[in-house]
């Protein structure tokens, strides 16, 4: 139970006796009923929209119903005052017990404060990353993989079960340049000088499995046709590149649960099955595409195919499922792994690049066609990151295929940064990464203001105890009465943290949490700073063990919050700064 569930339920209590009074009729919809902190704090603790989202089908006056409602709440002991305000909002001051004892629920909770269990019994499928498995992890992948292991970890935090799969494009064309640009390597390791044409993979991270191969094999693929060795170069590049990526996000401490093999399941027929299914529906049917805008009569060939009917669900054309050639497209053989992946959840979400953002509409009509509306899915899309050093764009790495490499950035930067600066923006906006900025000791870059809040509240211990008498222990019951109210004020805010946790959730927002502990440290900082002027005002007082061990039960709360709110993240708390 959190501040605002339990003022939630104490609103419910009152419009159920409002209800059972005949002041308001029963059976009105509370689900936009909301508890949330005033968009001016000098309005008060907490606010409610009771009375404006419910007037209207009650019909009845808004402000009059508000007064009602106000004078219900104004009952409970912890409300000052019930106030309302403009047409019909209700404005709540509480008493400072009622943060101290959120203090206190705080420091109880530990690791646990935040937690919610407003997803039980959801299983959520998170599909992220899914980079084609043609070369190591880049920097272009990297957002997505933590946009996406963050939700995974946010929808745990808050309740769900859930799978973190990645999918394996390795049945089509590009797995196939793949395994003649290892066949190259392979020569070259025999000892023949290579070229490596346009539209071949040239990076050097595949010379190690020419090598192997040439050394299992010999020469004997050297001058064999292609229908020899491609299956073989293919399964063995797709598996060394699959490790290659397995250790790279591994580095950004990333681990999923599921390895789907497109191949895989073009193997078990399930495209087939998944065609069966919409057929019997009719929502595939065989038909001819209109020809392409401006293409010349005499040029288009029209061409009976199979057709998934997506314009039933918002489209604007029909979709093929299969090529002229019976192979399946892209989209049916996505479309068939996404039934899969709605066999066993309750919800499906995608991470994608931006640049797939013309395709969302087509799936998430599929999934809707296949699962006869009852698996939503959910596509979040990502933004590229322009990588920067110091302003200026960073030139790719030749080495590497010309690219940068997540491998590299991770080992320059460190992880935590990578993680939490990908989170520091909505994830639908385009992020400059300058490695300059991201290890700067500045307010502007939140990934210090924060770990520098933390690593501040842990030296407090530290200098307790060098204050603390010989044989003194830490007071398990300081009077935390003794707190001022820019010290109760922090506390409502890092009473804001369940409720952050469970927007985010909802909205699969990961980047709430990082703006949220932005600004906690930013409260956190200005508590810090008044001690530069008022020496009485500082954490630890020399002269005053009371206060100062109020303080620091206020300070470890807010610690133990930036350290959950990290942990949702992927990012570990800082001990201290040098």
């Amino acid at each position: 139970m959190t501040l605002y569930s339990d003022f939630a339920d104490a609103i419910d209590a009152v419009l159920d006796k409002l209800e059972a009074t005949g002041d308001l009729p029963g059976g009105l919809d509370r689900r936009n009923v909301a508890v949330e902190p005033p968009r001016d704090p000098a309005h008060g603790d907490l606010a409610t929209n009771a009375a404006m989202v419910l007037a209207k089908p009650a019909k009845t006056n808004p402000r009059a119903l508000a007064e009602k409602i106000a004078a219900g709440l104004g009952e409970r002991s912890d409300v000052v005052s019930a106030e309302v305000a403009g047409p019909g909002f209700i404005n709540l001051r509480l008493s400072p017990r009622t943060w101290i004892t959120e203090l206190e629920t705080i420091r109880a909770a530990g690791a646990a404060y935040g937690r919610s269990q407003m997803g039980h019994g959801q299983r959520v499928n998170v599909e992220y990353v899914s980079a084609n498995p043609t070369g190591p992890m880049h920097m272009g992948h990297c957002r997505g993989a933590v946009v996406g292991d963050a939700l995974a970890t946010l929808l745990e935090y808050s309740g769900h079960s859930v799978t973190r799969e990645y999918y394996i494009n390795d049945a089509g064309g590009q797995v196939d340049v793949l395994a003649r640009s290892v066949h190259l390597r392979y020569r070259e390791a025999l000892g023949e000088t290579i070229e490596i044409p346009e539209g071949l993979y040239p990076g050097d991270y595949l010379v190690a499995i020419g090598q192997a191969l040439a050394s299992e094999h010999g020469a004997r693929f050297v001058g064999a046709p292609e229908s020899e060795w491609l299956v073989l170069f293919r399964t063995r590049a797709v598996a060394a590149m699959m490790v290659m990526i397995r250790d790279d996000l591994a580095l950004l401490g990333i681990h999923h649960d599921v390895f789907s093999s497109e191949a895989e399941l073009q193997a078990e027929k399930l495209p087939e099955a998944a065609e069966a299914t919409l057929r019997a529906r009719d929502l595939v049917y065989d038909g001819v595409l209109e020809a392409p805008k401006g293409e010349v009569a005499e040029d288009w060939e029209p061409v009976e195919l199979p057709l998934f009917r997506s314009t039933r669900f918002g489209d604007d054309q029909d979709r093929p499922i299969r090529k002229s050639n019976g192979s399946w497209t892209y989209f049916g053989a996505d479309m068939a792994y996404h039934f899969r992946k709605a066999a066993n959840a309750d919800q499906l979400i995608d991470i994608w690049g931006a640049d797939h953002s013309g395709t969302v509409k087509r799936i998430q009509a599929a999934v809707s066609a296949l699962t006869d509306g009852k698996v939503p899915l959910d596509v979040k899309l990502v933004q590229m990151v322009r990588l920067l050093r110091g302003g200026e764009p960073l030139k790719m790495s030749k080495r590497a295929g010309n690219f940068v490499t997540l491998a590299d950035v991770v080992r320059e930067v460190g992880k935590d940064v990578v993680r939490f600066t990908m989170l520091s923006r909505r994830s639908d906006a385009q992020m400059d990464f300058d490695f300059a900025k991201v290890v700067e000791a500045s307010k502007d870059n939140p990934v210090f203001y924060v770990q520098y809040a933390h690593a501040r509240i842990r030296s407090l211990h530290r200098k307790a105890d060098l204050l603390r008498h010989p044989g003194e222990g830490r007071d398990p019951s300081p009077d935390l009465s003794l707190l001022d109210a820019e010290e109760l004020a922090i506390i409502q805010l890092a009473a804001q943290f369940p409720r952050v946790i469970e927007q985010a959730a909802t909205s699969h927002e990961p980047h709430r949490v990082a703006f949220y502990l932005f600004d906690l440290a930013a409260a956190f900082h200005a508590l810090w700073n008044r001690g530069n002027d008022d020496p009485a005002r500082r954490f630890l007082i020399s002269d005053n063990p009371a206060v100062s061990r109020a303080r620091l039960v206020l300070a470890d709360a807010i610690g133990q919050v930036i350290r959950n709110g990290l942990s949702v993240m992927g990012v570990a708390a800082a001990e201290e700064m040098h």
